[in-house]
């Protein structure tokens, strides 16, 4: 069965090593048969939330921005893969941003399957819990009936595309390949 993948790219340099491993996931994925929209997150307006709570009565944010446009690729989806690299123990503020930024529709994101793709340059997958545990609140803590269904570390990448040597670029098209 054919299912709708939106993959949330927030490495800030494009083809940076947890992009390249987005698109190896999307490659194995759209061989299996699903539909497959990349978000470069770099490329996209999303301003901070401000706090100021209206969107807790409208479902709106009072911003314009890019984020409604992503918000309603997310209701949409089947399958969120939300990939990041991690700089100082977790996710990234674009993505950090983009996560604060989904309130006005939290609650309607509901029964989607998740996948994380993390990189660093740090080689001990222990430092990386807390990343995970970041993606774990919003997706299992907040969105209601959403199912973790993998975990991709690219670890000992620095340099952009450093991971293209790695036998994380297999594991993130295999990946794709089970959605």
């Amino acid at each position: 069965m054919s299912k709708k993948i939106l993959v949330l790219s927030s490495s800030p340099r494009k083809k940076g090593n947890s992009d390249l491993l987005c698109d190896e996931f999307i490659k194995g994925a759209t061989e299996a048969g699903n539909s497959v929209e990349k978000i470069f997150l770099a490329e996209k307006q999303i301003n901070y939330c401000k706090g100021c709570e209206v969107c807790n009565n409208t479902h709106k944010c009072v911003q314009k921005d890019d984020m409604e446009e992503i918000l309603d690729k997310m209701l949409d989806a089947d399958v969120i893969v939300m990939a990041s690299p991690v700089y100082f123990y977790t996710i990234d503020g674009q993505m950090k941003t983009l996560i604060d930024r989904s309130v006005p529709k939290y609650m309607e994101i509901s029964n989607k399957e998740f996948y994380y793709i993390i990189t660093a340059a740090d080689t001990n997958i222990s430092n990386m819990k807390k990343a995970v545990d970041c993606f774990r609140g919003f997706t299992i803590d907040c969105l209601s009936g959403s199912v973790e269904k993998g975990i991709l570390f690219g670890l000992g990448v620095w340099h952009k595309g450093e991971v293209e040597k790695t036998k994380y670029m297999q594991e993130a098209y295999e990946m794709g390949k089970t959605v």
